[in-house]
C-alpha cells in the first residue's frame, strides 16, 4: 500500500509536470511561432493568455466533475485532450488553428491540479500532505525546465512543429499511465491496514456539503476584505511571472541581447530552478525561521520590485550572469512564494470554507497572466519590430516600466495583509 501510493504520485506528478510545460512552452520558440503564422506580438500575447483563460474558467468544473466522474478519469481524460491540442498546435496550418489547439491544451491542463490534490489526499496522512504538495510544487518546476532548455534544444534539432507533436504523443502516454496506475481512494481495510489514514480529509469533508451550503461559504469568502487583498496580490504577481517569464523573457533575451533560442533557453531554465529550490526553502523560512506569513510576503514582493527596477534602469548591457542571477531570484519571489501565500489564505479561512477560498483564490493567477501576455503584447507592437532583429530596447525598457508598476502594486497589497501565521 505504501508503494502503491508513491507510484499513483508518480503518474500524477508526470501529468502535473506537463501542465507546467505547457503553461510556459511558448517563450522558447516565440520568435518561430511570429515568422511561421506572420503575426503581431499583440496577437501572440493573446495566443499564450488562450491557456490561462481557460485554466481560470475549468476550475470549478475540475471540481464538480472530480466529485461527479471521479478524480482518476477526470486527469486521464482531460490529459488526453491535452495531447490532442498540443498536436493541434503542432500541425497548425493558420493562427486559427493555432488557437484551436491551445485552446484545447488549456482545458485538459486545467483539469489536472484539483483532482490530483483529491486523490493525494485520500493516500496521503494529513500530516504528509503539505511535505507532498511540496514535491509536486518541485516537479512543476522540473516542468518549467522541460519548457525553457529542453523544449529549446528539440525545437533547434526537430523544429517547433515536430516538438509539439512528440510533446502530444508523450502526453497520451502519460494519460495511459494515469488510467492504469492511478485509483482515487485504497481500500479502507487495506488503509487501516497499511497504517494510513482512514478519513485523509477529515470528518468534516467525508459528506460533500449541497449546493446551498457551497453557496452561502462563497458568499463568506467574497465579502472578506482579506480575500481580495489576497486576490489583487494573485491577479498582479501572477501576471509579472506569466507575462514576463512565461512569454517575453525569451524575446527579450534575443532581441536586446542577441542570445540564440538555445542560450536563452538555458538563462530562462534559471526560472525552474527557482521555483525546485525556492518552494520548499519558502515553507521552511515561512514556518521556522521568520515562523510569520506576511514578512516573506512583503519581503519577496519588495525584492521583486527591486529587481523589475534594476532591469528597467539597465535593460540592457549586463553579464549573462548577472541576467542568469535576476531569473533565479525573480522566480524565487514572484513563484516559489505563492505557496506561502496559499497558506495564508488557507489560514486566514474558517476551516469550513477553505477550500472554497482556495478554489476561488486560484482564479486570479491566471487571469493575471491571460490579462498580461497580451496587454504587454500590445505595448510592444506601439514601437514596431524590425525585420530580423526584433523589437527595439525601448519598447522593452516600457514593458519593464509597466511589470514595475505592478509589482508596486504587489508590494502595496502585502503591507494590508493579515498575519495568519498560527502561534
Amino acid at each position: 500500500m505504501k508503494h502503491q501510493r508513491w507510484f499513483i504520485f508518480g503518474a500524477l506528478a508526470c501529468a502535473y509536470l506537463f501542465v507546467y510545460f505547457h503553461r510556459l512552452s511558448l517563450t522558447v520558440v516565440a520568435e518561430e511561432l511570429a515568422r511561421a503564422f506572420q503575426t503581431s506580438a499583440g496577437s501572440l500575447g493573446l495566443l499564450g493568455s488562450v491557456y490561462f483563460y481557460c485554466y481560470a474558467f475549468m476550475q470549478f468544473p475540475a471540481g464538480l466533475l472530480s466529485d461527479s466522474l471521479g478524480p482518476r478519469k477526470t486527469v486521464a481524460f482531460f490529459t488526453v485532450l491535452a495531447a490532442l491540442g498540443s498536436a493541434v498546435f503542432g500541425l497548425a496550418p493558420s493562427l486559427s488553428w493555432a488557437f484551436a489547439g491551445r485552446f484545447l491544451v488549456g482545458i485538459g491542463a486545467a483539469m489536472v491540479f484539483i483532482p490530483t490534490m483529491k486523490i493525494l489526499a485520500q493516500w496521503f496522512h494529513p500530516t504528509e500532505f503539505a511535505s507532498v504538495s511540496g514535491l509536486l510544487n518541485a516537479v512543476g518546476g522540473l516542468g518549467i525546465l522541460a519548457a525553457t532548455w529542453l523544449l529549446a534544444y528539440l525545437a533547434g534539432v526537430l523544429g517547433w512543429r515536430t516538438s509539439f507533436q512528440l510533446i502530444g504523443g508523450l502526453t497520451a502516454a502519460i494519460s495511459l499511465m494515469v488510467w492504469l496506475v492511478v485509483r482515487d481512494r485504497p481500500a479502507e481495510e487495506a488503509t487501516r491496514g497499511a497504517g494510513g489514514p482512514s478519513h485523509p480529509l477529515g470528518a468534516s469533508a467525508a459528506a460533500n456539503p449541497g449546493a446551498s451550503a457551497l453557496f452561502q461559504g462563497l458568499g463568506r469568502v467574497l465579502r472578506s476584505g482579506q480575500f481580495w487583498v489576497f486576490a489583487l496580490w494573485c491577479f498582479f504577481n501572477y501576471g509579472i511571472f506569466f507575462g514576463f517569464g512565461g512569454l517575453w523573457s525569451g524575446p527579450y533575451l534575443m532581441h536586446v541581447y542577441g542570445m540564440s533560442r538555445e542560450k536563452a533557453g538555458a538563462v530562462l531554465s534559471l526560472i525552474a530552478w527557482g521555483m525546485i529550490v525556492g518552494g520548499p526553502l519558502m515553507g521552511i523560512v515561512s514556518d521556522r525561521v521568520l515562523k510569520s506569513r506576511r514578512k516573506l510576503l512583503v519581503g519577496c514582493a519588495v525584492t521583486m520590485t527591486g529587481e523589475l527596477g534594476f532591469l528597467y534602469a539597465f535593460p540592457s548591457g549586463l553579464p549573462v550572469g548577472l541576467l542568469t542571477a535576476f531569473f533565479f531570484l525573480f522566480s524565487i519571489s514572484s513563484s516559489s512564494v505563492v505557496v506561502v501565500a496559499f497558506t495564508a489564505a488557507k489560514e486566514l479561512c474558517p476551516a469550513d470554507i477553505a477550500g472554497t477560498c482556495l478554489g476561488t483564490l486560484n482564479l486570479f493567477p491566471f487571469l493575471g497572466g491571460a490579462a498580461a501576455m497580451p496587454l504587454l503584447g500590445r505595448l510592444l507592437d506601439a514601437y514596431g519590430a524590425t525585420p530580423g532583429v526584433g523589437y527595439p530596447v525601448e519598447a522593452y525598457s516600457a514593458m519593464l516600466c509597466a511589470l514595475l508598476a505592478a509589482s508596486a502594486v504587489t508590494t502595496a497589497c502585502t503591507v494590508f495583509m493579515k498575519e495568519t501565521y498560527p502561534g
